[in-house]
């Protein structure tokens, strides 16, 4: 069985994602697979892999933000998308004002999901 070779973050993609994440107290970023994200009440809502930055969003929010020249829907594994995640426009870069609103909207969103339990 073959490896899936997980994407790293250099340093400045680390530094523009840790830019986005909104600065409250229920947030809690963490290291998952060697990249970071963001989680409220143990819901991941946004995350980093390699230089791509994804959100979780409710369905109609996916395709408002699909309609965004660059965005696509989150898949770690070619072919494999994960269901609510959507990576944001890479050029957002040069114009975080939006990528933050796009976070804040997941941040409002997941802080609504029932919390999970923390894995023993």
């Amino acid at each position: 069985m073959t490896r899936m070779k997980v994407p790293r973050p250099g340093r400045v993609d680390r530094a523009f994602f840790l830019s986005l994440v909104p600065r409250d107290t229920r947030v809690k970023v963490r290291p998952m697979f060697g990249n970071d994200a963001a989680f409220v009440n143990g819901n991941l809502f946004t995350g980093l892999f390699g230089k791509d930055v994804f959100v979780r969003l409710p369905e109609e929010e996916q395709a408002e933000l699909l309609k965004a020249k660059g965005a696509s829907r989150f898949a770690p594994m070619a072919g494999k998308p994960m269901s609510g995640y959507i990576v944001i426009p890479s050029s957002w870069r040069s114009e975080p004002g939006k990528a933050k609103g796009w976070v804040a909207k997941s941040l409002s969103w997941a802080s609504g999901l029932p919390p999970k339990s923390p894995k023993k």
